[in-house]
């Protein structure tokens, strides 16, 4: 019998770790991961997709788990590694998801999403001369994250539409608040003068009572644009199994009365197929003001 060598050490060695990583890799693979655009209170984006989660694994019967994400380019990003299989993202999220892992499909929505908007809000101690956007000139102003449709993309848009540079005619730069639940709080305790944000995050801290009314109002109230969807990644069949997207798809749409939480905390009644052609709008917005090309 031949000794064993440290050669022989070192190549066994070897072949246990690659082992292990595959091992590894196909038990990661088992995991069905979805995300979501960090664009709320950390804790009600856990309740609300860990309960997603919870949903999805009893009806499909995937292995389904919910892995928060630091900020919106970290989403985007691990949706184009192949790391998040199903992903909330707002209008310009799912944009530049399409264009990173081509064959990636919108496929559910809210009725609410078809028509979104984004509120303006201002400091109950500023005073306006006039009622269009024309009348922020000058003010402090806060959007949300960089990559946020409702809290920077939509409201930029409309801004310079009505003449004012965000960057140039503001009181300084503007801020990015990075989340909208901070954007209320930033105009609520007059740090800055004026914001944006995502009518549903704003009507549902009001309904909550976690906006102090005596402190800030709303200014402005944007015209209508399609926003939040459910995107699935291109390999998800690959992956899980032939007509996994499809079971998905289904069982996204099928959520009504016997779950009232995901109801409650998405702020619908239910959910409707959409597609990606819809979103060409944000995708043209988007491009005309230099945020993607």
């Amino acid at each position: 019998m031949k000794p064993i060598t440290a050669r022989h050490r070192v190549l066994t060695l070897l072949i246990a770790c690659a082992l292990l990583i595959g091992a590894s890799a196909a038990l990661e693979a088992r995991t069905f991961n979805i995300g979501a655009i960090p664009d709320q209170d950390v804790a009600v984006l856990s309740r609300l997709f860990g309960e997603v989660a919870t949903y999805l694994s009893e009806e499909t019967g995937l292995d389904v788990r919910y892995v928060p994400t630091v900020d919106y380019a970290a989403l985007v990003a691990g949706f184009r590694r192949g790391d998040i299989h199903l992903a909330w993202f707002g209008g310009l999220t799912g944009v530049q998801a399409m264009a990173a892992a081509p064959g990636a499909e919108a496929i559910v929505q809210r009725p609410r999403d078809e028509n979104f908007h984004s509120v303006f809000i201002v400091n109950s101690a500023v005073e306006l001369s006039g009622d269009d956007l024309s009348a922020l000139k000058g003010l402090s102003f806060t959007f949300g994250s960089e990559s946020s449709t409702s809290g920077h993309l939509m409201p930029r848009y409309f801004l310079m539409q009505a003449g004012v540079n965000p960057d140039r005619d503001c009181f300084g730069l503007p801020n990015y608040s990075g989340s909208h639940d901070t954007t209320i709080k930033l105009v609520e305790s007059g740090a800055f003068q004026a914001g944006a944000l995502n009518e549903a995050v704003w009507e549902s801290r009001v309904e909550q009572g976690a906006v102090d009314l005596s402190k800030l109002r709303v200014f402005y109230i944007t015209p209508p644009y399609y926003d939040y969807h459910w995107m699935v990644g291109p390999n998800v069949d690959r992956l899980f199994g032939e007509g996994t997207k499809e079971a998905v798809r289904q069982a996204l749409l099928n959520i009504g009365p016997d779950q009232p939480v995901i109801l409650e905390l998405f702020n619908t009644d239910r959910f409707i197929p959409t597609e990606n052609a819809n979103y060409d709008a944000i995708r043209q917005v988007a491009q005309e003001i230099g945020i993607l090309r």
